[in-house]
């Protein structure tokens, strides 16, 4: 499960993604190569005669061995380097070509996406038990540098760790896996059955806040994304509706409580033409868990928590603090896993803290004080209260007050205002199916309140 295993579903009312073959003039990756940190090659792979194996070296010399890269696309002379980092590898493409670098970049978290699907997780270990495994993936998913079908169920249909079975199977499998990947649908066969027919979606949302020390909003967005898993028998057609009043169009913007979205993008299953005239994503969803769709939205965002803070410095030896948390959801619903990062000048000696929920404890390594709190029931207001200790010191320096950290998550609650309307499936057997909708907004280090 991608979500806590404790969060609960609710039922749904009826009761982008896979590469897709760019075109030749947006993409031509002439060499991948995989690295440990010590900057040894462990993956090789030369697609096109443009470049050299030594072209390894420059990378290693001029981004491993230097300090002062920061850049994810380094350009020496007409070769640009992609990388990025994993664990303790370092995921690189290399091309000649004024490449279109998001689906370069794309195309390397695709490789570490299915890397992960088969065994697991990618770091120097992993890469050197299964090499062999790893060079039939790059050389499937890449043809003289064009990427090429990198669906996960498509690929493990025929690049397999397991045993050599009979002719036979063979030869019906082997049918099976051209026609779903030459097919309409080439990310789900046919084949599917399961006892109990399921499907769950998380919409998950994660808010971004800069709040100005006067309690102005100088930044509020949410990045969504609606993460499905179909345990669905056969070929079956989902249909799956959204707000009455979601506005994708920049003309349309203004409406009272419409839901307003930006840079939509979906998986390559949904058929578009229909959601641009319905707003329903109609689509045949590969089997198992996949993202459906990811989305921003810049407007009416509603924030669950305000924080607010008055912090007050005495002298040269005091800062006196005082937080109030209040909760912007109904009391049927609850914030979770609730931790305030709150700062400390750097000549802190002690602090003494008194709050009546959670723990709060002052962490001098780091120079804040980390409050706790486990649960925040909807409708209550919690109270923060705090004296820090300051040392002389010879110059006195100005405090920069870097910004108070919140990290939560709420169960049920979209900031968006997004919500599902109805999850329907329709297929040719006609059997029951379970569905089940669940919404989880949470912040983690986006969330910053000045003071």
């Amino acid at each position: 499960m991608t979500l806590p295993d404790y969060c609960k579903y609710s039922r749904a009312q009826t009761t982008r993604p896979a590469l897709r073959g760019p075109t030749p003039s947006t993409t031509m990756i002439s060499a991948f190569f995989i690295f440990n940190q010590k900057g040894e090659l462990l993956i090789s792979r030369l697609y096109r005669p443009d470049v050299k194996r030594p072209i390894a070296d420059v990378f290693r010399i001029q981004v491993i061995s230097s300090s002062d890269v920061r850049s994810p696309i380094v350009t020496l002379g007409s070769t640009s380097f992609f990388h990025v980092r994993v664990n303790n590898v370092y995921v690189v493409a290399v091309t000649k070509n004024n490449a279109n670098a998001a689906l370069v970049f794309e195309f390397c978290y695709r490789v570490i996406t299915i890397c992960k699907s088969y065994f697991g997780k990618v770091d120097e270990e992993c890469v050197k038990n299964n090499f062999v495994l790893i060079y039939e993936l790059i050389d499937e998913i890449n043809d003289f540098g064009y990427p090429q079908n990198s669906e996960i169920d498509t690929l493990k249909s025929y690049i397999t760790t397991e045993s050599v079975v009979s002719s036979q199977i063979v030869a019906e499998e082997s049918s099976k896996i051209t026609s779903q990947a030459t097919g309409v649908t080439s990310w789900r066969r046919a084949d599917v059955k399961y006892k109990k027919n399921e499907a769950f979606v998380d919409v998950v949302e994660t808010v971004n806040l800069s709040m100005s020390a006067k309690g102005t909003v100088l930044r509020a967005d949410v990045d969504g994304h609606i993460q499905m898993r179909a345990y669905l028998s056969g070929t079956p057609e989902c249909k799956f509706g959204l707000n009455d009043k979601l506005v994708i169009d920049k003309s349309e913007r203004g409406a009272i409580d419409a839901v307003e979205l930006d840079d939509c993008r979906f998986h390559q299953c949904v058929r578009l033409n229909e959601f641009d005239s319905t707003r329903t994503i109609s689509f045949i969803p590969p089997d198992g868990e996949f993202e459906l769709m990811t989305y921003r939205s810049t407007s009416n965002v509603k924030l669950p928590l305000r924080v607010i803070p008055t912090i007050n410095e005495i002298g040269t030896t005091q800062v006196t603090y005082l937080i109030v948390v209040k909760t912007n959801f109904g009391n049927k619903l609850s914030a979770t896993n609730v931790v305030l990062r709150i700062p400390t000048p750097l000549n802190t000696t002690s602090v003494e803290c008194k709050v009546q929920t959670g723990k709060a404890k002052y962490v001098p390594e780091e120079n804040v004080v980390v409050w706790k709190i486990p649960r925040v029931q909807g409708g209550q207001e919690l109270t923060f209260n705090a004296t820090a200790q300051l040392t002389s010191t010879t110059t006195r320096q100005v405090w920069a007050r870097p910004p108070i950290d919140v990290d939560f998550q709420v169960l049920m609650f979209t900031a968006s205002g997004l919500i599902v309307r109805f999850l329907k499936v329709f297929e040719k057997g006609n059997y029951h199916s379970i569905k089940w909708v669940r919404y989880l907004t949470k912040a983690s280090g986006t969330y910053q309140i000045r003071f």
